[in-house]
């Protein structure tokens, strides 16, 4: 157990640095929630790059909920998250599905709000996000899953701004699991 330990923080002090390297910026921006910060996070270097994604896929699938059956994310920017750790998950055996989730449902085809292979009702479901703030957009999610009778239990994120996220969550009764907080940037 004691390897296990020092790979998770290894990997995890790798990642940190591809993510203070490459997507930690600092000046005036506007967030998703609307909010203004003079600091910003986009994962999206690291997410889909080989070795980010690598590292990314390793310390979730330690996170998640062993019972979980399926991952799912708001497009876009969990869309590399899910395919990553679905595919990590089969090297090592485990079989797990993926659900990407549309912030709109498309107007033609099979008017799909999510995609992906169709699950039984009361899968349990991990929810995968890049940056928690104020988690408006993964309870979208969140919401959209539990409309199609799946059960939400967890949210893994990359990182937590700490901005009511974490508590806007556990007011729908779903954990948030977070490989850093704001605090490891700044």
């Amino acid at each position: 157990m004691g390897n296990f330990s020092e790979k998770y923080d290894l990997n995890k002090a790798k990642l940190l640095k591809q993510l203070i390297e490459k997507s930690y910026k600092r000046g005036s921006f506007t967030l998703s929630s609307g909010k203004k910060s003079s600091h910003y996070l986009n994962c999206k270097p690291v997410s889909l790059n080989g070795e980010g994604l690598n590292l990314i896929s390793d310390l979730f699938l330690e996170l998640k909920d062993s019972r979980s059956k399926a991952l799912a994310g708001l497009t876009l920017g969990a869309d590399p998250l899910v395919s990553g750790l679905i595919v990590k998950a089969a090297s090592q055996g485990l079989e797990l599905n993926g659900l990407i989730i549309r912030k709109e449902i498309k107007q033609y085809g099979t008017k799909a709000g999510i995609e992906g292979p169709l699950l039984e009702k009361g899968t349990l479901v991990t929810v995968l996000e890049d940056v928690v703030t104020t988690a408006g957009s993964v309870i979208k999610a969140i919401n959209k899953l539990r409309e199609n009778n799946y059960v939400v239990e967890e949210v893994l994120s990359i990182v937590d701004r700490q901005e009511g996220g974490y508590e806007a969550l556990s007011d729908e009764n779903v954990k948030l699991k977070s490989l850093f907080t704001i605090k490891d940037f700044l």
